[in-house]
């Protein structure tokens, strides 16, 4: 044990010999799981150690003294205090069905919710309601991060590896086989090449490189690989339909994906059941097709996203389309028809819209001077709004000052936000802890994430996960014993016949679960 004096005088001489000796000996063993390592001795009489739990976090005990008797007390402190924690802030967000990721200035990757399937990455299957550190990736140099619905995929530009972690149902983490990852595992057949952008959507993935050419893996029963067959990829395959074609960016729905090229052209594929692939008519398609300009006034695309069976995209222009399903009102014309061409979104002609997102049935957008407009199925407030109502149109969602909006990512039932500020918000479902607050509560109207945010700790009290060797990849319960299911759909006064959704709504999950263990 080592001695440091702090309060100018020695504790000793203040004392007397046998006094301190006393004191000293006194000192209780260490608890249960702690390391003794340093004791501060200073005025008034406080003795305080560090210690390293178990976990590998850092703790700061506290003993305190009271002269008559020398009686003593621990009290067990947060692992960084501001002092010794430099502030950060979060430069990316992500949500998945049950989960949400930030990305944090230094290269600090944070996770949160759900945690059952490994998609937090921390080597448990335990859900966290705060953001917790992932140590695993720590040094990897992160760049980015992307939530599927329960796997996660994040990026290291510096060292070129593809991380993934999570749910491994029919191959949507890259790795050749179809196991579970409850720690980030570099995908082998991606290393070495320069990530541009990736997307997630609820059981298959895509990556675009810088040179504009298109990866894909995972589940694949719709075409939505784009690989011209409906079976699943273990391990990313190039998408062969875009050999010349520089693509921008891509996206990724529940069985269908998007994609905007460099020339501002517009391609869906997969899963077209609702239009949601803008061809114009129900049919899947196995390779990616153009949708067509004139169903987009001849504007250029810049950027596109997928709900979970509907499709946004934006112009460069401002302009904001939306097709495919809409029994919620998630494409936001003011009905609940579905649209199997590109509409434009007449509500928000006016603004010049910036950003977008899509939740599984439910969407946002952020305009150029930050307001945030929510739209769709709001059962538990993932609009943000206020209420628990539907919204066929956007609503605009308020902020404590008036805060402008600078990001937004949509989950299943919850969204994320940051705003100018630098704060970070959550809403909607919360029985996972996915909000991030400490609760397990729902919320309709954005809830401050004080550990992320500048106006709360700015990420000097997260916590972080037990270091893991990611080379491991540890494995939880093979796929032989789950069944991923999807249950008929009950939505109280709504039937497949009710008009909304044209009658062809498929079968979806109402409950947070969406798989039966076996």
């Amino acid at each position: 044990m080592q001695i440091r004096f702090t309060g100018g005088s020695k504790m000793s001489d203040l004392m007397g010999p046998d006094a301190f000796n006393a004191v000293v000996d006194s000192i209780p063993a260490s608890p249960p799981n702690l390391t003794l390592s340093t004791l501060d001795l200073s005025l008034p009489l406080n003795l305080a150690f560090s210690s390293v739990k178990s976990s590998g976090l850092l703790h700061h005990e506290t003993f305190s003294l009271t002269p008559q008797p020398l009686n003593m007390m621990v009290q067990e402190e947060v692992m960084m205090s501001d002092a010794s924690a430099p502030p950060r802030t979060v430069l990316f967000i992500s949500a998945g069905a049950s989960h949400s990721v930030a990305l944090l200035s230094g290269n600090v990757v944070c996770s949160w919710g759900r945690g059952e399937d490994g998609q937090l990455g921390h080597g448990d299957a335990e859900d966290r309601l705060f953001p917790t550190q992932l140590s695993s990736l720590d040094g990897q140099e992160i760049v980015s991060i992307t939530c599927g619905a329960d796997h996660t995929i994040a990026y290291s530009e510096s060292r070129m590896e593809v991380f993934s972690w999570g749910w491994g149902d029919f191959g949507r983490l890259g790795h050749g086989n179809s196991s579970d990852l409850f720690t980030p595992l570099p995908i082998k057949a991606l290393q070495g090449l320069r990530i541009k952008q990736i997307a997630c959507g609820d059981s298959h993935c895509l990556a675009v490189t810088m040179e504009g050419e298109v990866q894909s893996w995972g589940r694949n029963q719709n075409g939505q690989l784009g690989l011209g067959t409906t079976e699943d990829s273990l391990v990313p395959q190039k998408i062969q339909t875009f050999q010349g074609v520089p693509i921008k960016m891509v996206a990724a729905g529940a069985e269908h994906s998007a994609a905007v090229t460099e020339h501002g052209e517009l391609f869906g594929w997969g899963w077209g059941r609702y239009g949601n692939l803008g061809l114009g008519d129900r049919s899947d398609r196995l390779f990616p097709e153009k949708v067509s300009s004139v169903h987009l006034k001849g504007d250029k695309m810049v950027t596109v996203a997928c709900g979970w069976r509907h499709t946004i995209s934006v112009s460069s222009s401002g302009g904001l389309y939306t097709y495919g399903w809409s029994k919620y009102g998630q494409l936001g014309h003011g009905d609940f028809e579905d649209h199997l061409v590109p509409h434009n979104l007449q509500a928000l002609s006016d603004k010049f819209i910036s950003q977008i997102s899509g939740g599984w049935r439910h969407s946002m957008a952020i305009t150029s001077d930050g307001q945030l407009y929510g739209w769709g199925w709001n059962k538990f407030g993932q609009v943000g709004v206020g209420d628990n109502v539907d919204h066929c149109s956007p609503v605009p969602v308020k902020f404590p000052l008036d805060q402008k909006v600078a990001q937004i990512s949509c989950g299943w039932r919850h969204t994320i936000a940051v705003t100018d500020r630098q704060n970070v918000y959550s809403w909607g479902r919360g029985t996972n802890g996915q909000l991030g607050n400490g609760e397990t509560v729902d919320c309709n109207v954005p809830s401050i994430i004080e550990l992320l945010s500048v106006d709360g700790s700015c990420g000097r009290h997260i916590e972080s996960s037990s270091k893991a060797d990611p080379s491991s990849g540890r494995t939880w319960v093979s796929p032989s014993e789950r069944y991923a299911v999807v249950p008929d759909e009950t939505v109280s006064g709504q039937t497949g016949s009710s008009g909304r959704g044209n009658g062809l709504d498929a079968s979806v999950p109402e409950s947070d679960a969406k798989r039966v263990r076996f």
